[in-house]
């Protein structure tokens, strides 16, 4: 049963991955990343019960990914335009 939710976890990991491929190598304005804010939270869960420490720590940056890409953006527009 651990293994089976180790592994529903790295899917849900690897999907949110996948997620932001075209906004991000692309340059495709997409609106499927959002559905990080769906997936991400079920795989901390799946990886809680599995007691995964690296799985949680993933899936847990997937989900806040959205606003640490924009922090990040936010401080090289501000140094390149300083």
């Amino acid at each position: 049963m651990k293994k089976i939710l180790k592994m529903l976890s790295l899917t849900c990991f690897v999907i949110c991955v996948l997620l932001w491929i075209p906004n991000l190598l692309f340059q495709v304005p997409s609106d499927l990343f959002l559905e990080i804010f769906i997936i991400a939270p079920i795989g901390v869960l799946l990886a809680i019960f599995s007691k995964t420490k690296w799985l949680i720590i993933g899936n847990t940056i997937m989900f806040f990914s959205f606003f640490i890409l924009m922090g990040l953006g936010s401080i090289i527009e501000a140094i390149i335009h300083s």
